[in-house]
């Protein structure tokens, strides 16, 4: 199946819609195999390690959010959880120990709603 895309706005430019059309379709692809490996807990990604300042931020966030826990709780649990967002989770709602969680997660498929048996946070306005 490809996308209709009709004629170009400039005429004589090539590829600008096709581009677009072939970015959108692909960014379709890949959120559905996100989604379908277990890679996300509602609209968040929660399969990441914090490896940089910016990733630890967000991990940070994201336990708080899911778990309702405080930055530092977040940043303590996060650090026994070797910097893993989605095992930081699994811990914090089944207050399971790390190799606990690992296994249950290992059991599950690497799916956070699996484990855990509940409903993702509502999706907030950013």
């Amino acid at each position: 199946m490809l996308p209709i895309v009709g004629p170009e706005v400039v005429t004589g430019s090539t590829r600008m819609k096709a581009g677009t059309a072939t970015k959108l379709v692909l960014n379709t692809i890949t959120t559905g195999a996100m989604i379908r490996l277990g890679k996300t807990y509602g609209n968040l990604m929660v399969d990441l390690r914090a490896t940089n300042n910016k990733l630890v931020d967000r991990s940070q966030r994201i336990v708080m959010e899911v778990t309702g826990v405080s930055r530092d709780e977040a940043t303590n649990l996060l650090e026994r959880a070797g910097k893993s967002v989605k095992l930081a989770i699994v811990m914090q709602k089944l207050g399971a120990p790390r190799d606990e969680a690992e296994r249950l997660l290992a059991q599950n498929g690497g799916v956070v709603r699996r484990v855990t048996k509940d409903e993702p946070p509502p999706i907030k306005e950013r």
